[in-house]
C-alpha cells in the first residue's frame, strides 16, 4: 500500500530534486511507503527539477525546466521482496517520470540508480521538437548508507548527462526501515558536512537584536537571469547583504556571486528567483503581478546554515518592495533594505530586476526607485537654498542703499 502526501514548501530548499520550483508552484515530494502489515518500510522527502534541451526543427536548440510536481503519483512505488529492492517512482506533468531504485547488502543500503523519462511528444513542452519520442536518461548512483540511518542532504545535488541536468535538493530517504520506525539517526552527505563547517562570510555581533552591523565591504554586485522554453525571462543585478539577528547575536553575509547557484521559474502572474551556495539552502524572491499592469516583490524566503550549524529559516509573504510597471525594469543604484522580519532584513546595492516581459534577453527602461530620485532632488534644494540666500542678499542690499540715499536727502 503506498501512502503519500504532496505538500507546499514554504520558500522551497535547496537539494536533492527541486532546483526552479516557483514560489507558487513549489512543491516538496513527499511518500511513506508502508507493507501489508501497515508498518512503514521507506520514507521519502525531497525536492527536485529538470532543465531538459532539445533540437526544434528549425535547427536551433531550446531549453525548457520541469518544476512543478503538483500532480504527481507514485503508482510502482514499493518495499521490496526476496527478488527486488525497494523502488520509488513518481510521474508527473504531460509524460514524465522518475524512478529510483535501492540496494542492500549487508549493515548498509545504497542510492542504486535513477531513470528520468520525458516525452517530446508534448508540444506544450517541447514545441516544435525535432524528434517526437521518449527519452530515458539513467544514472548509476552507488551511494552506500549505513542501514539504520535516514539519508540527509540539503545542499544541492547535480546530476548532467544527454542534454538533461537533474537538480536535488531537500533530500531526506530511507530505505528499508526498521520495525516500521523512520531513524533519527542521519546520515549527512559531503556537501552537507562541509556546509555546516565552512562558512564563506564572516559574521559580526552586536549588543543589541536590534542592531544591524555592517561589513567592512560592500558585496560583490551579481547578475542573475531565469529561463524558460521561450528564452530568459527573468534579469536581476544587484549586491546582496543579509542580516540575521538570532539569541541577540546579529551577523553579516555578503553573497558572493562567484560561489552563487542561480535557478527560478515564469508564470504569467508570478515569477521565482532562487539563489543558493554553499551555506544558502536557498534564498527566494517572488514577484508578482497587481492591478494587471505593475509589478513588485510579494515574497521572500530564506533557509541557511549559520556558523554554529544551526539552520536558519523564515517566509514573508506579504512584502510590497520593487514595484514598477509591467514591461518596465525596476532599478535603484543606492543601498536599500528589504525588511523580511524582525530578525531578518536584506540590503541591497546598485539593484536592477525585471521579472516579467523580458525581451531578447535585455532590461527594458528603468523606472528608479525613490532613493534615487533624491539624487537630483539634493543639488536641486541646494541650489534653491542658495538662490534664495542670494536674493536675501540683494534685497538687503537694496533695502541699504535705499536708506542711505534717504538720509542725503534730508540735508
Amino acid at each position: 500500500m503506498v501512502c503519500f502526501r504532496l505538500s507546499p514548501a514554504p520558500g522551497s530548499g535547496l537539494f536533492l530534486l527541486c532546483l526552479v520550483l516557483g514560489a507558487v508552484s513549489s512543491y516538496a515530494l513527499e511518500l511513506n511507503l508502508t507493507n501489508s502489515e501497515k508498518a512503514t518500510c521507506l520514507y521519502a522527502k525531497w525536492q527536485m527539477n529538470f532543465t531538459i534541451r532539445y533540437e526544434t526543427t528549425n535547427k536551433t536548440f531550446k531549453t525548457v525546466t520541469i518544476s512543478d510536481h503538483g500532480t504527481a503519483t507514485y503508482n510502482g512505488s514499493f518495499c521490496g521482496d526476496d527478488h527486488n529492492g525497494p523502488k520509488i517512482a513518481v510521474q508527473f506533468g504531460s509524460g514524465f517520470s522518475w524512478t529510483v531504485n535501492f540496494t542492500k547488502e549487508l549493515s548498509a543500503y545504497s542510492i542504486d540508480s535513477i531513470f528520468f523519462s520525458y516525452n517530446t511528444n508534448d508540444s506544450t513542452t517541447f514545441p516544435d521538437a525535432k524528434e517526437k519520442e521518449v527519452f530515458t536518461i539513467y544514472d548509476r548512483v552507488t551511494f552506500p548508507i549505513p542501514l539504520n540511518d535516514i539519508f540527509r542532504c540539503n545542499s544541492l545535488s547535480t546530476i548532467e548527462q544527454n542534454n538533461v541536468v537533474q537538480h536535488y535538493w531537500d533530500v531526506h530517504v530511507q530505505a528499508f526501515v526498521q520495525n516500521g520506525t523512520v531513524s533519527t539517526k542521519e546520515f549527512l552527505c559531503d556537501k552537507d558536512k562541509t556546509a555546516t563547517t565552512v562558512v564563506p562570510v564572516i559574521p559580526t555581533t552586536a549588543p543589541a537584536p536590534t542592531t544591524t552591523p555592517t561589513p567592512k565591504e560592500k558585496p560583490e554586485v551579481g547578475s542573475y537571469a531565469v529561463k524558460n522554453s521561450n528564452g530568459t525571462c527573468l534579469l536581476a543585478t544587484m549586491g546582496l547583504q543579509l542580516n540575521i539577528t538570532q539569541d541577540k547575536v546579529a551577523s553579516v553575509f555578503n553573497i558572493n556571486p562567484n560561489t552563487t547557484d542561480v535557478t527560478g521559474s515564469c508564470h504569467p502572474q508570478t515569477a521565482l528567483l532562487r539563489l543558493n551556495g554553499s551555506n544558502i539552502k536557498y534564498l527566494d524572491f517572488v514577484f508578482a503581478v497587481k492591478n494587471e499592469n505593475r509589478f513588485y516583490l510579494k515574497e521572500v524566503s530564506v533557509s541557511m546554515y549559520l556558523v554554529n550549524g544551526s539552520v536558519f529559516s523564515i517566509t514573508n509573504n506579504n512584502l510590497s518592495y520593487w514595484d514598477a510597471p509591467l514591461g518596465s525594469s525596476y532599478m535603484c543604484n543606492k543601498e536599500q533594505t528589504v525588511s523580511v522580519s524582525g530578525t531578518f532584513q536584506i540590503n541591497t546595492f546598485d539593484l536592477r530586476v525585471q521579472p516579467f516581459s523580458v525581451m531578447e534577453g535585455k532590461y527594458s527602461t528603468a523606472q528608479d526607485c525613490s532613493a534615487d530620485d533624491d539624487n537630483f532632488l539634493v543639488p536641486i534644494a541646494v541650489g534653491a537654498a542658495l538662490a534664495g540666500v542670494l536674493i536675501l542678499v540683494l534685497l538687503a542690499y537694496f533695502i541699504g542703499l535705499k536708506r542711505h540715499h534717504a538720509g542725503y536727502e534730508q540735508f
